[in-house]
């Protein structure tokens, strides 16, 4: 019996550590979610027929980049099209296959690999802290 209380002290004491390690994750990705939000549209999808509802129905949820990195087929894009209505996004039935049609034609296996913009590097001295430190 004082072996499974023991065992359970230790086991809530884990959790709590786990618990207030983590607050500070979980604080610092709320304090991140307005800069998230507002990264969401820094890149665009491809001009198109559909470019307007794919804005609508995906980017409520992701950033374009996941969409732009996306080399999917289209049986590929409509089992994700499919999979993200079932998961809550707004698609009319009658847009389901222009979606489709409008993401498989840009984001297709045989087009080019998507490059992530890159942000530039801050510019140091050139010198490193050990030759400061002389």
């Amino acid at each position: 019996m004082w072996h499974s209380l023991k065992s359970n002290r230790a086991r809530r004491a884990r959790m709590l550590r786990r618990s207030i390690l983590a607050a500070p994750v979980v604080i610092g990705l709320a304090l991140m979610a307005p800069l998230a939000a507002s990264q969401k549209l820094t890149e665009d999808l491809p001009a198109g027929a559909m470019q307007a509802k794919a804005t609508t129905s995906c980017l409520e949820c992701h950033e374009a980049r996941i969409i732009l990195q996306q080399r999917l087929s289209k049986v590929a894009w409509t089992k994700e099209v499919d999979k993200m209505v079932k998961w809550g996004a707004v698609v009319d039935a009658g847009d389901r296959d222009g979606l489709i049609d409008y993401l498989s034609a840009n984001f297709s296996p045989d087009q080019p690999a998507y490059e992530a913009p890159r942000t530039p590097a801050k510019k140091t001295s050139g010198k490193s802290s050990a030759t400061k430190a002389k």
